[in-house]
């Protein structure tokens, strides 16, 4: 899945500047389920009380599983939204996506979410083909 850049983004890219802001516009038109899903989870955060929010709702569809992966496999996509929404996302599924304040990134909490355990623990067998 590839992101829609539009040609005024691809020519600051091709001149060596890119604004953030443009990029991430980029990939929530690109990319919405997943920009939308990071937006929820930081609004949720920042509105709450918990050391962190969490979706474990599967994608309706394959094509927003795909946006989700992509989003969260891409360094510069993950940390552009995590800059953005000012959040620490972490991920160990397909779907189950967390967001964190960042100054929780390695904390006690953070570290159990993304611990091998952890992951082994909130796997099924559904999950063996995402």
């Amino acid at each position: 899945m590839s992101l829609d850049v539009s040609p005024q983004l691809l020519a600051e890219a091709e001149q060596g500047k890119v604004r953030e802001e443009y990029f991430v516009e980029t990939v929530r038109t690109s990319l919405p389920y997943a920009y939308d899903l990071v937006a929820r989870l930081a609004d949720e955060l920042l509105a709450g009380s918990a050391e962190f929010a969490d979706n474990r709702t599967p994608p309706p569809s394959e094509r927003e599983r795909g946006q989700l992966l992509r989003a969260l496999s891409s360094d510069a996509i993950r940390g552009s939204l995590e800059r953005h929404f000012g959040i620490a996302l972490a991920f160990q599924n397909c779907h189950r996506v967390a967001a964190f304040h960042p100054e929780a990134r390695g904390g006690e909490t953070h570290r159990r979410f993304t611990s091998p355990r952890s992951q082994i623990l909130n796997q099924s067998p559904e999950f063996r083909d995402c």
